[in-house]
């Protein structure tokens, strides 16, 4: 059983930056993606960023321009850089994993990020 462990959340305030780590019990190169979601109080979890296996990455449109997500082959690891956060970037952040092979997403536990105004 894959895990993820989730580090780095915790109250920020508005304009503040926030580093988001999530490092996998398993060879992230295994993934086919790797990625940061998030949901907010009565929402439905959205995706924020992910990167695929070579690099390719992919941004929601209220990430892009001040979120960056990186993938460490070497420790298993993605980064979620994170600036100028806003009120309403406040959520819990999952880490998530997938794979093709057996179309599956693998979870973090979720750090919460409250961003104070």
């Amino acid at each position: 059983q894959v895990q993820l462990v989730e580090s780095g959340g915790g109250l920020v305030q508005a304009g503040g930056p926030l580093r988001l780590s999530c490092t996998a019990s398993d060879s992230v190169i295994r993934f086919n993606f790797m990625g940061w979601y998030r949901q907010a109080p009565g929402k439905q979890r959205e995706l924020v960023a992910d990167v695929g296996r070579y690099g390719t990455t992919n941004y929601a449109d209220s990430a892009k321009g001040r979120f960056t997500i990186s993938r460490d082959n070497g420790r298993n690891t993605v980064v979620l850089q994170m600036i100028s956060l806003k009120p309403e970037d406040t959520a819990v952040y999952y880490c998530s994993a997938y794979l093709y092979s057996n179309d599956y997403n693998y979870w973090g536990q979720g750090p919460q990020v409250p961003v104070s105004s």
